[in-house]
C-alpha cells in the first residue's frame, strides 16, 4: 500500500495551518515592534517603560491593544522622526565621502551640510 494513500490531510486543513502560522508570525512581529517602541520612547520614564513592558508581557493581547490605542499615534511619529534623522545622517555621510575624495570643496561641504541640517 502506498504511503500517500494512508495519509489524509485535506486542502482546507492545509490552508488553515498556513493561516495559523501567518497569524502567529504577525503576532510575534507586533509584540516585538511594541517592545522596541516602549524602550525607544523618550517621553516615558524608566518606571513607565517597566510598567508598560510588564503589562504587555503578562497580559499580551490586552496590553498590546491598550498600548496601540494609547500610544499608537506617537509610534508613527517616532518612526517618521527616526527615518528623517537616518536620512540626514546618510546624506551627511555621502557629503563627507565626496569631500574626502576631493569631489567637492570644504566650502561646498559646509554649505550643503547647513542645507541638510536646516531641513
Amino acid at each position: 500500500m502506498p504511503l500517500a494513500s494512508s495519509y489524509s490531510y485535506p486542502l482546507l486543513g492545509a490552508f488553515w495551518t498556513i493561516l495559523e502560522v501567518f497569524l502567529w508570525v504577525l503576532w510575534i512581529w507586533v509584540l516585538i515592534y511594541v517592545f522596541i517602541d516602549i524602550f525607544r520612547s523618550r517621553d516615558l520614564s524608566g518606571w513607565a517603560k517597566a510598567l508598560w513592558f510588564l503589562f504587555v508581557l503578562f497580559i499580551p493581547l490586552i496590553g498590546v491593544l491598550v498600548y496601540l490605542i494609547a500610544r499608537g499615534g506617537k509610534m508613527q511619529e517616532r518612526a517618521q522622526q527616526d527615518a528623517r534623522q537616518q536620512e540626514k545622517a546618510d546624506q551627511l555621510a555621502k557629503l563627507a565621502d565626496l569631500r574626502d575624495k576631493g569631489v567637492i570643496s570644504a566650502e561646498e561641504f559646509e554649505r550643503e551640510k547647513a542645507k541638510v541640517l536646516a531641513s
